[in-house]
């Protein structure tokens, strides 16, 4: 059973989060070192030094590796509150691809790995990326259609291949790489997880890609692997394993978005609740024209109705199942209700929603890429038209 009444320990935690973040972290919104590839490490490192001091640092690491160990109920509260400003998640250390990294390397590293790569990332020392999505031709919905090679010679592997849209490239300590070992080679093949530094010789970022949104510290870049040679403890899990492990990575990460976005869009929809409350037109404030007053109604539906299911997946997941169905379908509903919610807020905003006057127009923009990234929409729609299928053996 989901209880929807928060715990003691929640609520404290969640007014402790919503007041550091409104409190502290607001205020570096308009920091010169917010720029448009994310805030810079000088500002995430100065971010991060606060939310140690104010004991929220690293919430979903466990409290072996330093953090708080909360489990995907708590995360779900603690991660919205974060959310409520872009910064947020950057200060408390569970922002992308980072979170998602941590998780992984602590169910699939071996101890060496943990302690080469895991400790100081957990620490906030370093930060990561995940290099699997690929240029046209490569993988990116579809991640049978892997390019990157990795061939084995001798005790060690050579990858070659081009990935872009790699989230924090620039300024990552090292990255987890998504290759196939081919098929010929007298050993198992396909495709395989690999941990690297990125200052190895064999790997180069070539360009830091301009996009929409603006929240990732190091931004998206495309990153080219000519001739890495990597030794065999560099495999992440075994080899041929990795959409296995992926998944292990991948359904706690969707939703670990929607909860970070939530937060941003109830941002969005408290600014333009505001706003209508004290902006007049035509002899009274504009929240009380039905056009606008039923905006903020939607949004309000959107919000709550994003909220259960972000809990209903959480409860899943802390349950001991791997709810991919649920991640699914979550993920779909969350990253277009929270677009709505965003382009009500920016409409009942008017121009100046158009402005970065306010922090609307972020979240506007970074609200539109997540119905993308994490696989597209239409994906898990796919993917779930596929599960009913086989659940009612129509197949």
């Amino acid at each position: 059973m989901i209880d929807f009444n928060l715990t003691e320990d929640q609520l404290n935690l969640q007014t402790r989060t919503k007041t550091f973040v409104e409190n502290v972290i607001i205020p570096f919104e308009k920091d010169p070192r917010c720029t448009s590839h994310g805030p810079t490490d000088e500002l995430r490192l100065e971010l991060n030094a606060l939310a140690k001091e104010a004991g929220l640092f690293a919430p979903h690491v466990s409290e072996e590796w330093g953090g708080l160990g909360l489990d995907h109920r708590d995360m779900a509260v603690v991660f919205e509150a974060a959310g409520y400003s872009p910064l947020g998640p950057i200060a408390l250390h569970c922002a992308a691809p980072d979170e998602g990294n941590m998780n992984l390397l602590a169910k699939v590293a071996t101890p060496y790995q943990q302690d080469i790569y895991l400790r100081p990332l957990a620490a906030g020392e370093t930060r990561s990326c995940f290099t699997m999505t690929e240029p046209s031709g490569g993988a990116g919905s579809d991640p049978n259609m892997l390019t990157t090679t990795a061939v084995p010679s001798g005790n060690h592997y050579v990858i070659n291949g081009r990935k872009w849209l790699i989230t924090g490239a620039k300024g990552a300590a090292f990255t987890i790489i998504m290759a196939v070992v081919p098929e010929g080679h007298s050993m198992q093949s396909g495709p395989t997880m690999f941990l690297a530094p990125m200052d190895s010789n064999g790997i180069e970022i070539k360009r830091n890609l301009d996009t929409m949104d603006s929240s990732f510290t190091g931004g998206h870049a495309e990153v080219e692997f000519k001739n890495l040679r990597l030794p065999a403890d560099s495999v992440l899990g075994e080899v041929g394993e990795a959409f296995r492990y992926v998944q292990v990575r991948l359904a706690p990460a969707r939703l670990t978005h929607c909860m970070r976005w939530l937060g941003g869009a109830c941002r969005a929809h408290d600014i333009a609740s505001k706003y209508a409350k004290t902006r007049h037109a035509f002899g009274k404030a504009i929240g009380h024209h039905e056009g606008i007053g039923f905006m903020l109604a939607d949004n309000e539906i959107d919000l709550q109705q994003s909220r259960l299911m972000v809990w209903w997946t959480a409860n899943e997941l802390d349950s001991g199942r791997k709810a991919r169905h649920e991640s699914s379908m979550t993920k779909i509903a969350v990253s277009e209700a929270l677009f709505r919610v965003a382009d009500r807020s920016l409409q009942i905003l008017g121009g100046m929603g158009m402005t970065s006057d306010t922090v609307v127009e972020q979240i506007f923009r970074e609200v539109r890429g997540f119905r993308i990234y994490d696989g597209p929409s239409e994906v898990h729609r796919w993917a779930i038209a596929r599960r009913i299928l086989k659940r009612e053996k129509l197949e």
